[in-house]
């Protein structure tokens, strides 16, 4: 059954003036010998993340014990997963680093745990956002969240963000960002000493 060419009209001059009271730019293109408009938006306000490739994973392959309990962040699949000594398990999703020359992989540990952090901009952040402040205190405009884990590589946490577009996305300055309820609980969980591998 085909539309005749007044309903094909109505509906793509009712896509356009939609587009148009939403202030988006409606493009016309043909798909199949029939004309569609499409609406485009403004890909900064897109937030994309990629749960679907969360899944389980076994503590087994990447460590000997549980002592003091494990951390593994698959920076691939933007995930967090922590195993208790007991060996229950819990898996959060996270935002990695932006690129891969600011990503660091490999093995280091909790060294302090910190609730109400406050933050200062790395020497090669202050290169690259010279507007930053030197200092931001506990509360909600610090970038480090609620709760921070400092590990034993100068300069990298796993902690916390006020901003939950960041989650599931390449969106730190080297750090691992969990969402502030997430952060919570596995701060409630780590022990100062707890192994962490970065994959």
């Amino acid at each position: 059954m085909t539309k005749s060419a007044g309903q094909q009209f109505n509906r793509r001059a009712f896509l356009a003036g939609t587009a148009a009271v939403l202030g988006a730019p409606a493009l016309a293109q043909s798909v199949d010998g029939q004309e569609t408009v499409e609406i485009e938006r403004d890909i900064s306000t897109v937030v994309r993340r990629n749960i679907s490739s969360f899944r389980t994973l076994d503590w087994q392959p990447h460590f000997s014990n549980l002592n003091n309990g494990a951390i593994l962040v698959d920076i691939t699949s933007r995930a967090l997963h922590y195993w208790e000594e007991s060996g229950a398990y819990h898996l959060f999703p996270s935002s990695v680093p932006l690129t891969e020359d600011l990503t660091r992989r490999g093995r280091t540990k909790v060294i302090r745990k910190v609730e109400g952090p406050s933050w200062r901009p790395t020497p090669s952040m202050r290169k690259r956002n010279p507007e930053w402040p030197d200092f931001v205190g506990p509360g909600p405009d610090n970038p480090l969240g609620t709760h921070a884990l400092y590990l034993s590589w100068q300069y990298y946490r796993i902690h916390g963000t006020h901003d939950t577009r960041k989650i599931g996305r390449r969106s730190s300055n080297g750090c691992i960002g969990l969402y502030n309820e997430h952060i919570a609980q596995l701060f409630a969980m780590t022990k100062v000493g707890t192994q962490v591998l970065l994959i």
